[in-house]
């Protein structure tokens, strides 16, 4: 009987280091939700998807593509672009070539150019790590003039076949609000 108590002692640590690591755990995922939950009361977004690019590279004939329906034609909106940078993008910009379709078959063809990092080399936007998130003002107040599906489509404009270290790519629309 002894032999067991001492047996028992041994288990009781265990329980609690596992009981701790459960705590932490629930404590990790009430913190998590509590991230989310402010972020996502979000009631201007009417869009917003990135799309992660595979083993971060991005061929020069390669074209990411976002359908987006819009109902809204009364309301102003503005239109993101979303990147998601590593530290070893050996650039300090992004230019991209910006196609947008209209449900009415009109279209727009845009060259637009993300600053990544300022003239020292300091890296933009927020970093987590080595990755750097930006998000750039594309159109400002626009108001779409037919609803619809409309079809925005990226394409790297750096005169390079392949762009390295470049992980994400997205879109983001969100109504003005009026004051």
């Amino acid at each position: 009987m002894i032999r067991n108590r001492k047996e028992r002692k041994k288990e009781i640590p265990n329980a609690k280091s596992q009981e701790m690591t459960g705590g932490k755990i629930l404590r990790c995922i009430f913190i998590i939700f509590i991230g989310l939950g402010l972020f996502s009361c979000d009631t201007n977004q009417v869009y917003e998807t990135n799309i992660e690019l595979d083993n971060y590279s991005w061929h020069k004939d390669s074209v990411i593509q976002f359908q987006v329906d819009i109902h809204d034609t009364i309301n102003p909106h503005n239109i993101y672009i979303n990147v998601r940078n590593t530290s070893r993008y050996k650039m300090q910009n992004l230019f991209l070539f910006v196609n947008t379709s209209s449900p009415n078959g009109s279209s727009l063809r845009d060259t637009f150019e993300c600053y990544l990092a300022d003239d020292r080399g300091k890296w933009t936007g927020h970093g987590w790590g080595d990755m750097y998130d930006n998000q750039f003002v594309y159109k400002k107040n626009i108001r779409f003039p037919v609803s619809g599906i409309y079809v925005f489509e990226y394409t790297q404009a750096m005169r390079t076949d392949e762009l390295e270290y470049i992980s994400d790519i997205g879109l983001r629309i969100e109504k003005v609000e009026i004051r």
